[in-house]
């Protein structure tokens, strides 16, 4: 599995990617960018404990927690942040009330199943035990879990409603997606379906749906056709992003609104979710309120 994660740049060497016989000398950085469910916690880590946790709950059992994270919060620690993050207030939360407790553990903590850029807000769901975290993760890579979006792009589309394919193809080391209409190599397809939900002043409200999931697909495909995303400093032409700022959007206008789980198959502790959606009200997200 470590060679699998070198070779699929998730480990990297001076922020680069490296080979797998390469010998790591002094005042080498490693970074690894590996999924929760991938390590055992010794519990030397706790910095949830000097937080007082602040989480805005859609929904929440005994296995699972929904939360509604802000544009601006980050969900793991980074080099920036070790402390503010969406998993150390989760967790304090969950510690506080008796739910859990380091100290008893071995090899779990509590994880997100999902993830949602520091800029982007919207639906993040949080394992409670191991065995739901299992099913979820299986249930996310088979697209049983169902996400939509609303955002606010620039223009006004011809198609006040489509599905649009194109090509996707990660840079890694810029962290931005490539787009174009034609197959290029090392890219993939991408399917992004949307609905214009209002329009005022050269700005659309969508929803969006994704047939795909791939990185930064709907800020990537929505500005390879023209109509990039309000506030969004990655992907906006910079005389549009300069025109945003000054309106107040220092954040792309991207909302990750609701989730459905459409279970195929059995999912034992979590069967009862199956069927159910849960969704933030489209006027709880300042963007879309402030729309009108």
């Amino acid at each position: 599995m470590l060679y699998k994660f070198i070779r699929t740049k998730k480990i990297k060497v001076n922020n680069k990617r490296c080979e797998i016989n390469y010998k790591l000398n002094e005042g080498d950085t490693v970074d690894l960018y590996i999924n929760e469910e991938f390590l055992i916690t010794s519990g030397d880590n706790q910095n949830f404990k000097n937080i007082i946790p602040k989480l805005k709950i859609l929904y929440e059992d005994e296995n699972i927690l929904l939360c509604d994270k802000k544009p601006g919060i980050i969900v793991h620690p980074d080099e920036n942040e070790e402390i503010n993050t969406l998993i150390n207030h989760v967790t304090a939360y969950l510690y506080k009330n008796g739910e859990y407790n380091p100290d008893c553990e071995n090899s779990f903590a509590p994880a997100l199943c999902n993830r949602i850029d520091r800029n982007t807000g919207g639906i993040v769901i949080c394992a409670k035990n191991a065995e739901t975290l299992r099913i979820i993760n299986e249930k996310i890579k088979n697209n049983e879990i169902e996400k939509s979006y609303i955002c606010l792009v620039h223009g006004i589309l011809s198609k006040k409603e489509d599905i649009m394919t194109a090509y996707h193809r990660k840079d890694t080391e810029k962290n931005t997606a490539v787009i174009n209409k034609n197959k290029f190599a090392g890219a993939k397809i991408i399917k992004t379906k949307y609905k214009v939900l209002k329009e005022k002043n050269n700005i659309s409200l969508v929803k969006v749906g994704l047939i795909t999931g791939r990185t930064h697909q709907i800020r990537a495909h929505f500005a390879y056709v023209g109509h990039s995303l309000v506030g969004d400093g990655k992907y906006g032409r910079e005389e549009t992003v300069k025109s945003d700022r000054k309106k107040g959007f220092f954040y792309q206008a991207l909302y990750s609104y609701m989730i459905r789980f459409n279970f195929s198959g059995d999912s034992g502790i979590l069967n009862y979710l199956n069927g159910r959606s849960f969704n933030i009200e489209i006027e709880n997200v300042d963007f879309a309120r402030n729309f009108d």
